[in-house]
């Protein structure tokens, strides 16, 4: 018996308890028994010598030229980008700790969720949607940790559609059309994918490594086949086109997951401009009433209470639901709300915290097989596999080996602007159900209808994701205590809309079963059925965005400028996916990353200094 093969059996977690018991105890357990071994046995992982340095409270200045409230996918960006200026200095406030080395295993992105490093936000109880969940309520996991959700997620790449971005300009938001901002998707990135490294689509000198899978599934090329039999193409949806399916791009790095915190925070570990404080819980922007100008934060760090001041700016990188939290507690936000809670205004801004916009998906769309291959179905030889063999089914993401964009009925067919997104994954919610049913909060009574007599067994799944809701819901303040959540109500379906979209999705799920490829695997869908859950959602993608929207000044419900500047507030900025005025096409990590990077030259430009953009051209000029 190998080490790793006893450390697994006589560890505090062994597989049957997995199987039998999945409690917030039993998942620490888990966690800490893979670190020791990555502790030991990854040396690669660990990566001790460019791991990142944590200011200690007494290194913190009493002034920075920038504040960054948020070290997630944005404010990682916006550090690495602003500190490359040595006479600039900058504090990046998050206030989770630095990334785990658990996270680092594509596979156990759900093991994430829920734990120290997810804010574990939940969503409003609701009688139309979220039936299926503990008290009506939605999990909404969010990264409360150096990297955000870029920790968490499923390292999923996709830009979303030309279209999006042409839209946002065409809503008067000038510089942000796709050939504006294809620019910085290609800055961030280095695509190391050898067919893509020559697209004119794709950069190969950024930060932000992009790979196939390491380990490829057997069930990925079945899937791309039986794709095709419904006529649709193998394509780059990153590249000229969207419509058809391709092989997952993911935001790996030799396999492994590379955060935002990896690949932008790492890289600039030992600028002394940048400082970084860990555990420091934002309460408020400091904003002198009589000039309307952001001047400082004030945070919590081991329970003391500190000022700081920003000379430039105030940038407020805290994601889709903190921005506007923390925007409204600052008294930036709709007149009622705030005075209700006894919030001083200082700009009655009835646009934070409305717009809020999400992927609704739909789950559970399991289709039983008989595969005509053999996996190792043993968690310990598949961990073995990673520590020891550095290869295995722990680089794999189970939910989704092939990504497809599809258009429905309710598409114009004259376009390329698919309006469902695909995960195509060799596991199904049932074969690692337990997680699941922790990451979502289910019932046990939707958990057992939904999965009797089908734990365990060999299914595929398939996911649908609507891509453009024109359902709306919001995000107010429950009270004036930076540390109560605020109040999420996502307003699914609110728009009937949505769900007729939606619908089309199952179909295609069913289509895809029936072609002579996956009949290959005796495929048939899972008959199981909710009567009184059949038309409701059953989970969603958690991608909020738009809550802090961009828009011009004669927009009442626009908060931000094409700047990215808060209308009627000097020296406060919103740099996240709150921006966005309508949801991308598709997974939204990169897209922030990109709205980072274009920001960052904003900023630069602002304060006149040299821009990449004025690089680009300049080059091409010469």
């Amino acid at each position: 018996m190998t080490l790793v093969q006893q450390i697994l059996r006589y560890a505090t977690f062994s597989y049957p308890r997995i199987r039998t018991a999945l409690t917030k105890t039993t998942v620490t357990a888990i966690i800490t028994v893979l670190q020791f071994l990555i502790m030991l046995l990854r040396p690669d992982i660990v990566d001790k010598d460019n791991r990142i340095r944590i200011d200690s409270t007494a290194e913190l200045l009493n002034s920075y030229d920038f504040v960054i409230i948020g070290g997630g996918s944005a404010g990682s960006v916006l550090a690495n980008r602003l500190t490359e200026n040595a006479n600039w200095t900058v504090l990046l406030l998050e206030a989770g700790n630095a990334e785990g080395v658990v996270s680092d295993a594509p596979a156990l992105a759900l093991l994430l969720q829920n734990t120290n490093s997810d804010w574990a936000f939940r969503t409003e109880p609701s009688s139309t949607y979220c039936q299926g969940m503990i008290n009506k309520q939605c999990n909404w996991p969010r990264g409360k940790v150096l990297g955000g959700s870029s920790v968490l997620n499923y390292n999923l790449y996709i830009r979303g559609n030309r279209r999006d971005y042409d839209q946002w300009r065409d809503f008067g938001n000038d510089g942000w059309g796709y050939e504006d901002v294809l620019p910085y998707f290609k800055k961030s990135e280095n695509i190391s994918i050898p067919d893509l490294r020559e697209s004119p689509y794709h950069g190969t000198t950024g930060h932000l490594t992009v790979e196939h899978l390491k380990y490829e599934h057997p069930i990925t090329s079945y899937f791309l086949n039986a794709t095709s039999e419904l006529g649709y193409s193998v394509v780059d949806v990153n590249g000229k086109t969207q419509t058809g399916f391709m092989r997952t791009q993911a935001t790996t790095r030799n396999g492994l997951r590379c955060s935002t915190a990896k690949a932008y925070l790492r890289s600039a570990a030992d600028r002394r401009n940048l400082h970084i404080s860990t555990n420091s819980l934002v309460h408020k922007v400091l904003i002198n009433k009589t000039t309307k100008t952001a001047y400082g934060v004030e945070f919590v760090r081991e329970n003391m209470r500190f000022t700081v001041r920003a000379k430039k700016e105030v940038i407020l990188s805290a994601g889709a639901i903190q921005s506007p939290q923390l925007l409204m507690l600052s008294g930036i936000g709709p007149r009622e709300n705030l005075e209700d809670l006894g919030i001083e205004v200082i700009r009655n801004s009835p646009g934070v915290g409305q717009n809020l916009q999400d992927h609704v998906a739909i789950g559970g769309l399991a289709s039983l097989i008989e595969p005509p291959y053999n996996l190792s179905e043993s968690i310990i030889s598949q961990v073995e596999e990673f520590m020891v063999e550095k290869t295995g089914q722990l680089y794999d993401i189970p939910i989704c080996q092939v990504i497809g964009f599809v258009k429905t009925s309710y598409a114009n067919s004259s376009l390329d602007f698919p309006d469902i997104q695909f995960f195509l994954g060799s596991n199904a919610e049932n074969t690692q159900s337990l997680f699941v049913k922790s990451a979502l909060g289910l019932t046990d009574v939707f958990y057992n209808n939904i999965y009797t007599g089908i734990k365990d067994r060999n299914a595929y799944g398939v996911i649908p994701v609507l891509l453009h809701p024109k359902s709306r819901g919001y995000i107010k303040l429950r009270s004036a205590n930076i540390t109560q959540h605020p109040i999420i109500v996502p307003n699914y379906f609110s728009d009937p809309y949505d769900l007729d979209v939606l619908i089309e999705g199952v179909t295609f799920a069913y289509n895809l079963s029936q072609t002579s490829t996956m009949k290959k695997f005796n495929a048939r869908p899972n008959s199981n059925v909710i009567p009184e859950c059949a038309h409701l959602n059953f989970s969603s993608r958690y991608h909020p965005t738009s809550t802090c929207k961009m828009g011009p000044v004669d927009d009442e419900m626009a908060v931000v400028d094409s700047r990215l500047r808060v209308h009627g507030v000097n020296g406060l900025r919103v740099v996240d996916a709150s921006i966005m005025p309508t949801i991308v096409s598709g997974n939204t990590n990169a897209p922030i990353v990109m709205i980072a990077e274009k920001a960052s030259d904003l900023i630069k430009e602002d304060w006149n200094q040299t821009a990449y953009v004025d690089d680009l051209n300049s080059s091409s000029n010469t």
